[in-house]
């Protein structure tokens, strides 16, 4: 890497950690998204003696759960503020495990280090998805497994990041969208050659909290740090403003089941890293 990259991705980095600093992250996991953490726990059959790291784990709704189950837990993420968090959850809850500072890009873990290395709708939002991929496989053993679960680009939160689009600046050269993690051909790809067993099923999670698109709308620019960067981004332009207010509520309301009831989807993967030497042109 030249250091003009380095500077480059650090720079990003940055950016990524105070994104995710904003708003109240640790509220969302709570109220809307803890149940995916068990399902992908259940998913990856992790269990007592499992050496487990969580990729972007942000408070642990993975993490914990994970180690609820006996499994020895290291749970990493960019964003200190949200390990604080889980740090607090954790002990509330009186589970043991490991929180590391770490960019999901380069991890700070050795080669074939766990036996299972799983992230939700963590792993999505680093920027470059193969360097991503790549770290994942790296630190899981041979005869180990990765377990993700994402949003898909259908679902609620992928089409949210699809209408908050044209308000937000085009991103660096390189930088792919995270609801591409929701594609299973997409993980294929970046999975190519290096695992078997791979396997993809769609969920939904049902979210019952919303009576209105507007409700969804004013929670998400005032909790959500995506949102609430897309927002400053166009602060000074009421007209975009109200624009992206619009977009916002009609998307909540297309996504309402029945009253109060969104339906969110997701994409669960499960792999088993390879042996060396050992090439699976076909997952």
């Amino acid at each position: 890497m030249s250091s003009d990259t380095a500077t480059i991705d650090t720079t990003l980095a940055a950016k990524h950690r105070a994104v995710w600093a904003s708003g109240d992250y640790p509220a969302i996991a709570a109220d809307l998204v803890a149940p995916l953490g068990p399902l992908l726990v259940e998913a990856t059959g992790i269990g007592p003696g499992d050496r487990v790291l969580d990729v972007a784990a942000g408070t642990g709704n993975v993490a914990i759960p994970a180690a609820q189950t006996g499994a020895s837990v290291v749970a990493s993420d960019l964003t200190p503020e949200l390990l604080a968090a889980g740090q607090r959850i954790a002990a509330d809850r009186g589970v043991v495990l490991d929180w590391r500072q770490a960019n999901a890009e380069e991890l700070p873990f050795a080669d074939n280090e766990f036996d299972v290395v799983t992230s939700a709708i963590g792993v999505m939002f680093a920027p470059h998805h193969q360097a991503a991929a790549d770290e994942l496989l790296r630190v899981c053993r041979p005869g180990g497994r990765v377990g993700l679960l994402s949003w898909t680009p259908e679902g609620l939160v992928g089409q949210m990041f699809a209408a908050m689009k044209p308000f937000v600046a085009q991103p660096p050269p390189g930088v792919q969208p995270p609801p591409l993690w929701g594609r299973e051909d997409h993980v294929r790809e970046l999975f190519a050659g290096r695992v078997h067993g791979f396997a993809a099923r769609r969920g939904t999670l049902d979210v019952d909290r919303f009576r209105s698109g507007a409700a969804f709308r004013d929670y998400f620019k005032s909790t959500y740090g995506p949102t609430i960067s897309a927002y400053r981004a166009i602060a000074g332009d009421p007209d975009r403003v109200a624009a992206l207010d619009t977009a916002l509520a009609e998307l909540g309301d297309r996504f309402l089941t029945r009253p109060s009831v969104m339906a969110w989807e997701y994409l669960i993967i499960t792999a088993v890293k390879s042996e060396p030497g050992t090439r699976h042109d076909r997952s």
